[in-house]
């Protein structure tokens, strides 16, 4: 009895998906670009939600092993040689901003090489390098916002263009009936469906970037903060 049970589902799900198929196969013009466009806002969405999600993985993960290298570190020149391996944490990239700046003034100062010249120059250097990171983490989330906002809107239209469709049908239909308007009714349904099975990952993985974002910038910012310490507390 299961079996024939799950055999029936599959052969009703088989049949659905065929008539599916055929009603987007005979849908309007406007409809099928509808569904394109739909179909491509969401793909390319969900090729950054998983590009995006192996890289906030993989910079969480060596943040916390940058940071674990760093405190235990006694020199930075250590810290430095490492930075290569840690390159996906914005932590990694911060360091580099604030130790070059660092040899610079060590540089320009050579009869005092355990001195610096200016403080605040190194933490214009860290917040520079925040910005820079923070929008490296940014980059291509952006695109989500405007797919959660844009294609129920798209679907909106082509629920409009399949109600337009039904009221035709209506229209010349020689008696109102359920088979005079179905297919614009159809259509309508299948864009607005279309557009919320867009929005709704795109909306969801743009609200869950957006909090590691958040993290990783107050890390950022607590390591800077950290950095500028450090470096009062060893070359002033």
């Amino acid at each position: 009895m299961y079996y024939l049970l799950l055999f029936l589902a599959w052969q009703t799900e088989i049949t659905v998906n065929q008539n599916l198929l055929d009603l987007i196969w005979r849908s309007s013009l406007i409809a099928k670009l509808v569904l394109i466009t739909l179909l491509g806002f969401s793909i390319l969405s969900w090729g950054i939600i998983i590009t995006k999600y192996l890289a906030f993985s993989r910079a969480e993960k060596q943040t916390n092993n940058f940071l674990a290298l760093f405190r235990r570190s006694a020199r930075l020149a250590d810290v430095h040689a490492s930075c290569q391996t840690y390159r996906e944490s914005p932590l990694a990239g911060v360091f580099l901003a604030g130790y070059q700046e660092i040899d610079k003034q060590m540089q320009k100062m050579p009869e005092n090489p355990n001195s610096i010249k200016s403080i605040n120059a190194i933490g214009r250097a860290l917040q520079r390098a925040c910005i820079s990171e923070t929008t490296r983490l940014e980059r291509g989330v952006g695109w989500l916002a405007s797919t959660a906002s844009a294609s129920p809107f798209i679907g909106l239209f082509g629920t409009v263009v399949g109600i337009i469709i039904a009221f035709e049908g209506l229209s010349l239909s020689t008696q109102a009936s359920i088979q005079a308007v179905a297919p614009g009714i159809a259509e309508a349904l299948i864009a607005t469906a279309a557009g919320i099975a867009a929005a709704v990952p795109a909306a969801m993985a743009y609200n869950h970037f957006l909090n590691k974002i958040k993290v990783l910038t107050s890390e950022m910012d607590d390591f800077s903060l950290e950095f500028l310490n450090l470096i009062e507390r060893n070359f002033s």
